[in-house]
């Protein structure tokens, strides 16, 4: 008995270190294997021109990192700026993320690319590093000459920048510096001229945190120096995105899509001109809805602007109200995709003409195609081109016919404005000129075209003798 209690105790005592050395195998093994508790960096450049495809590149970015639990998403900035309403998404992004975001400015974050280093947790830049110079202007000349845009444009960038530093507690004055040549800051800027801060400038007044001459030396100051570091690319949906929008690709995109509108209309019928011009118009709408220039009110008006195209073309004969309405909506909405936030009357004027000048590009090259399609080999083919000549028998107007020219009858029963006549002894089915005529009114025959007998009333007058 007491040897069977043994043997039970031993096997409980055996059980018991088994689990205790498991338990103590989980806690360790994740300190044998150093990899495992490293943390992950991803650096994602923006360099060049930003444009609107650096939005969704960004986004993503930080999407990842979010699920992916990073620990800090590096941005490598080297970029003179570019738009505003681009670098307005990426700002917006960096601001509601919960993953570290830190701006390398490698030489130079300037306009649009300062509004992105501001948005990050930490900013820090090589030797020789600038950053600001961040006031909206308008290109022009063809894209060589720049010209300060109106006041409206420039006070809502400075309030971009100032509640970007507020947010992430950078001197708000200094922000609004970088954009209006009005601000002045004792010691640092006089009014008249837009501020651009150096390495040293930017440290010294708490606008960057940390100088690092290369990447491998931030991730030391950032106790990172062991991170796991992750280089993020534009990927293929991306980069089709920035094709899309590319403003060469969307003119012609545009251009494509109201060539097939205004075809499709002279010659009724869902056809090859029909679905190319949609195509082209949803692949320009898309990329904008991508970029998120164009919204729900844009869809909505150029998808009403096409309904009513298509009413006018498929319902109501000729072209009229609807027509006109469907091309007005159309174009509204089109150009309403082409601006984004903070739009200054120029940007709208740069996409007014835009609009115009797709529009003129497409009408033109439809009357060539008119012109020309009926002359193609392909086009013969769907052409009847067959004469029916007066002198081979046809004729559109019966030879029993032509002798009713001029013959006064009456009318047997009301003209509205068809009905029947009596005309030389014979019923005849006869139209009136468009008037209303009443039974047993005398008319004359004014007209015969083709099938139609036109009439009208016959006033007989009697000279007194």
């Amino acid at each position: 008995m007491i040897r069977r209690k043994s043997l039970v105790l031993s096997a409980m005592c055996f059980v018991a270190g088994m689990s205790l050395a498991a338990l103590g195998a989980a806690q360790v093994s994740p300190a044998r294997d150093p990899s495992a508790r490293r943390p992950v960096v991803v650096v994602a450049p923006i360099s060049g021109t930003i444009d609107l495809g650096v939005a969704p590149f960004v986004q993503r970015v930080l999407r990842d990192a979010e699920r992916d639990s990073v620990h800090t998403v590096v941005l490598d900035i080297n970029t003179f700026g570019g738009r505003v309403d681009a670098a307005v998404l990426v700002r917006d992004a960096l601001l509601t993320t919960n993953v570290r975001t830190v701006a390398f400015i490698n030489r130079r974050a300037i306009s649009a690319g300062a509004l992105i280093a501001m948005a990050t947790n930490t900013i820090a830049m090589t030797e020789g590093a600038t950053i600001g110079a961040a006031t909206p202007v308008q290109v022009s000349g063809g894209g060589t000459e720049t010209k300060p845009t109106d006041e409206k444009s420039v006070s809502y960038v400075r309030k971009e920048f100032r509640s970007t530093a507020e947010a992430r507690g950078r001197p708000p004055l200094i922000a609004e510096a970088m954009v209006d040549s009005d601000v002045s800051i004792n010691g640092l800027i006089e009014k008249g001229k837009l501020l651009t801060l150096t390495t040293d400038e930017a440290l010294s007044n708490d606008v960057a945190q940390i100088r690092a001459p290369t990447l491998s030396s931030l991730l030391e100051q950032l106790d990172l120096a062991d991170a796991e570091v992750q280089q993020a690319g534009v990927n293929w949906a991306e980069s089709f995105v920035r094709l899309l929008t590319n403003p060469v690709v969307s003119s012609l995109l545009l251009s494509v899509g109201l060539l097939g509108i205004l075809v499709e209309i002279r010659t009724p019928g869902v056809g090859l001109p029909g679905i190319a011009g949609l195509t082209s118009l949803a692949l320009f709408l898309g990329g904008h809805w991508i970029v998120q220039l164009a919204g729900f009110e844009e869809l909505l008006l150029v998808i009403v602007g096409i309904g009513f195209v298509v009413v006018e073309v498929l319902v109501i004969p000729g072209f009229g109200i609807a027509g006109v309405a469907g091309i007005v909506a159309l174009l509204a909405g089109v150009t309403m995709s082409l601006l984004g936030d903070g739009a200054s009357m120029d940007a709208v004027g740069n996409a007014l003409s835009r609009v115009a000048i797709s529009l003129f590009i497409a009408i033109a090259l439809g009357l060539v195609l008119m012109r020309t399609m009926t002359q193609s080999p392909f086009a013969r083919r769907l052409v009847l081109e067959t004469d029916m000549d007066a002198d081979d028998g046809w004729e559109s107007t019966p030879d029993a016919d032509h002798h009713l020219m001029g013959v006064v009858g009456k009318t047997i029963t009301q003209l509205r404005p068809s009905g029947i006549a009596n005309l030389g002894g014979a019923r005849v089915d006869v139209v009136s000129d468009g008037e209303l005529i009443d039974p047993g009114t005398d008319i004359i025959v004014t007209r015969v075209d083709g099938n139609r007998v036109v009439v009208r009333r016959h006033l007989i007058t009697t000279e007194a003798s």
